[in-house]
């Protein structure tokens, strides 16, 4: 009899799991997740940030419009395909910038004054799969919209600042933060013809991709990693110097605060960010523990999409973070990580004993305990077995004699505590105590 064949995932998109389930490579488990949402949740809360969802499916025109034809992304990663219902064309969004303007255009939510919003979910691209870079892979998006001045530019940085202090990294020794400014339309402009100026004067070091880019979006030729076009790079005109006077007086601004805040950062003149709408303020937060991959945070100010999308002209500004990438740092790192382990762990020798033992624990999780009741069968030692390998603090010992006295014992599996017989009808006196203080 043949074997079924096996139907793995589609290469460079990975799942999740929990850190029982043995697997070979070294992607984050699902506690680690979990508890990276719940850190998020209580940070962006704190800034007053609200939580959107918008569909993993846009029309493709929507990335078209607002990242720019010739950007990497809409020129060679996305995954887009033809609806067969009604022959639109649609896109798995690559990023989520677009698709919470759309949302807010479409709506008309900035009618009753500016928004704070952020959103966490998969994004894809079609890329060569690689250490921190993935097919499918999340992202945190977090967004500022009808906000024109530099303190919510710096509010967005010193929160993602916040972030890292909750995760456990370190700003200036884990990530370290980077910043520059794209300036205003006009200003790019004259500094984009002398970009082009600059290149052309120096054609024979251009790789494929510059040229291609010479004269379609010859910024982008900035970012460029090729080591033989870094010293023709370096002698560029650089953006800052054909800033006017309102730019420099807003990027200033944004550096005041981040100074009065004791944010050391780097000015660094070949930041431009993978996207066509950015202005002014661009930002990256980078680390060194990741080898090529060195960018998990980045942003900035893109005061013309929600106009170019459709909508009364607005400012905007707002961040990415690669979740894969920066969990990958967290355990390159060894932070510590608050655990997935349950309070306790119930064992019950006889099956008989359930309907009484099972509201009880029904009693415990409604208070706030975390439990995992015994399944299977199996004798006290196996149970205790199990007890131990979940990583419960604390065993609850339902025997015949406990549940004849209205008891169950707490037996602690941690640190050496002692055990202790708890009445039944005080519980909730007492369940409290079980508890994890994490």
């Amino acid at each position: 009899m043949s074997k079924t064949p096996l139907i793995a995932a589609v290469k460079g998109m990975n799942d999740i799991l929990p850190a029982s389930v043995p697997r070979t490579d070294k992607l984050p488990d699902s506690a680690l997740w979990h508890w990276f949402e719940s850190v998020v949740r209580r940070v962006l809360a704190r800034y007053g940030y609200q939580y959107i969802l918008t569909p993993v499916v846009e029309p493709t025109a929507l990335f078209v419009r607002g990242l720019g034809e010739v950007t990497d992304i809409v020129e060679k990663e996305m995954y887009s395909f033809t609806d067969s219902m009604n022959g639109d064309r649609l896109t798995l969004r690559p990023e989520a910038t677009a698709g919470i303007v759309r949302a807010m255009v479409e709506h008309n939510a900035l009618y009753n004054g500016p928004l704070r919003l952020w959103t966490l979910g998969p994004m894809f691209r079609h890329e060569r799969p690689q250490k921190g870079r993935y097919r499918q892979f999340h992202q945190l998006d977090v967004e500022a919209l009808g906000f024109p001045g530099p303190d919510v530019d710096a509010e967005l940085i010193l929160m993602a600042r916040a972030l890292w202090r909750e995760l456990g990294l370190v700003e200036g020794e884990h990530v370290r933060l980077e910043i520059n400014s794209l300036g205003q339309p006009a200003e790019r402009q004259a500094h984009r013809e002398a970009l082009v100026r600059h290149f052309e004067a120096h054609a024979d070091v251009l790789d494929e991709d510059a040229r291609r880019r010479l004269y379609s979006n010859p910024l982008r030729i900035l970012d460029t990693k090729n080591p033989a076009m870094q010293a023709v790079v370096e002698a560029a005109p650089r953006l800052m110097d054909f800033l006017g006077d309102e730019s420099r007086a807003h990027f200033d601004a944004v550096r005041a605060v981040l100074d009065a805040a004791g944010l050391a950062c780097r000015v660094n003149p070949r930041l431009v960010r993978g996207m066509d709408y950015y202005n002014l303020t661009v930002f990256e937060w980078v680390t060194d523990q990741l080898g090529a991959q060195g960018t998990v945070c980045g942003g900035g100010r893109y005061d013309g999409l929600i106009g170019q999308m459709g909508g009364k002209p607005a400012p905007a500004v707002g961040f990415g973070l690669g979740i894969e990438r920066l969990l990958l740092l967290i355990q390159a790192l060894g932070l510590p990580v608050p655990g997935a382990a349950p309070d306790a762990y119930a064992v019950a020798p006889s099956a008989a004993a359930l309907p009484r033992v099972m509201p009880v624990l029904e009693q415990l999780r409604a208070a706030g305990v975390a439990v995992v009741q015994h399944a299977g069968g199996g004798g006290m030692k196996a149970q205790f077995k199990k007890a131990d390998a979940s990583g419960a603090r604390f065993a609850l010992i339902f025997g015949d004699d406990e549940l004849a006295r209205g008891e169950v014992t707490v037996k602690a599996l941690r640190g050496g505590g002692e055990q202790l017989a708890r009445p039944l009808a005080d519980l909730p006196a007492w369940a409290g105590t079980l508890k994890s203080t994490d």
